[in-house]
Order: C-alpha cells, then structure tokens, then sequence
C-alpha cells in the first residue's frame, strides 16, 4: 500500500492528522518519523513530498522522498520565507539564470519536460507568481528572452554558478528597488491615514442636524 505525505523537511513531528492516517494500520509511527526525517534531512526548512511503500501483512515499510515543489527550491536557492503577495508594488528577490538553471536541473527527474530548457521556462512561471525578478527584470520578461534564444548558451551549458560580479550587481539594484518600493508604500500609508483623519474632523464639523418634530395629530 501507497501513502503519500507532504512533511517539513527533516523535522516531521507526531501529531493527529498522522496517527489517524498511519494508527489503523498498527504501523509504528515514531519508527516511520525517525526513517522520514533522516532520508529529508538535506531539505530542511522546505516542503518535500513522501511516498510509504507499506506491506500491511508485515508492518514494513520504504520511504521514497520526491523533490520538494519548484517554490520551495526557489525559496531555498534565494534564502527568502515566502514570495510577494503585491507584485506590482514589492518584488521578493533577485534571481539569476544561472540560480534559475540550478533550480531547473535539481526538479527536472521529476518533471513532464522534455529538456533542460523546458524545466526553465517552469521555474521562471513560478517566479512570476511569487513576485521575483530574474537578471533584474519581471519574470514574464525573461520567458520571452528564453523563447528568442537570449539564454541559450547558459542552458546548453548547464551553468549554475553565478559570477560574483554580477551576483553583487543583482543585489544592489534589488536593494535599491526595494527601498524605492517601501518608500512608495510608506507614502501611500500615510495618504490614507491623513485621508482617514481628515474625513473624521469634517464629520466632527458638521454634526447631524435635528430631525423636525412629527407634528401631534389634531384631537377632534
């Protein structure tokens, strides 16, 4: 029997959802957690997808570890907790190809792609939904350079090391894009604030006028 799980990379823990999912089945549960944590220790801090091979009529059990979802690798590669929720307004890193290219060749085993290149093309569509900008520019911008051909020497090659040069060039501009993000959003803060005080003075202002008495009907 198949039982898939999605558990936090080397640090799996007891808890309710896993005993009510693995307890019927008389399976030892702290042995299957001590097994999954030391076989996705190298992923720590990422989501990683599990398979148990379970034989119900001995208890044994394999456990095969998948590689972790395109946005976590991207997370890890980049060292940020989570994406942009506002990607007109904040972007959440600064990637280059060939951090991209990496990415690509680590989740490729486990994609429908056809090639290296294809795996790219993948990775950069995630990076568009989680707000990242690659060689310093929008995402979607650069799944159109990969379709002209800009890239291909870098995939073909399979480079994966960012010069330092250009890694330092990325995080300059993202820091100072950054800043410049923050800047807009703290001025726009402070707009709505002044807005909402101003619309609270002018109603202290004009306080509502007195309704005019219904006039008592005429006793007959």
């Amino acid at each position: 029997m198949q039982i898939k799980l999605l558990v936090e990379g080397g640090s799996m823990q007891p808890g309710p959802a896993l005993s009510q999912k693995l307890g019927p089945m008389g399976l030892n549960i702290s042995q299957i957690i001590q097994k999954v944590n030391d076989a996705t220790k190298n992923f720590k801090g990422m989501k990683v997808p599990v398979e148990l091979d379970v034989d119900l009529g001995t208890k044994d059990f394999e456990v095969q570890v998948f590689s972790p979802p395109v946005s976590e690798l991207i997370k890890k590669e980049l060292g940020i907790e989570k994406g942009s929720s506002m990607h007109k307004k904040t972007t959440a890193a600064n990637a280059s190809i060939e951090q991209i290219i990496s990415i690509s060749k680590t989740k490729l085993p486990n994609m429908l792609c056809k090639d290296l290149k294809s795996a790219v093309k993948t990775v950069i569509g995630s990076c568009v939904s989680l707000g990242i900008l690659v060689e310093s520019k929008p995402a979607f911008e650069i799944e159109k350079e990969i379709d002209e051909g800009k890239y291909d020497k870098e995939i073909q090659e399979e480079k994966t090391e960012t010069p330092a040069e250009k890694k330092e060039e990325l995080d300059k501009y993202f820091s100072e894009l950054k800043a410049e993000q923050e800047k807009v959003i703290q001025q726009e803060q402070a707009a709505k604030e002044a807005e909402a005080a101003e619309s609270g003075e002018t109603t202290e202002e004009k306080p509502e006028e007195a309704k005019p008495e219904t006039p008592e009907p005429k006793k007959k």
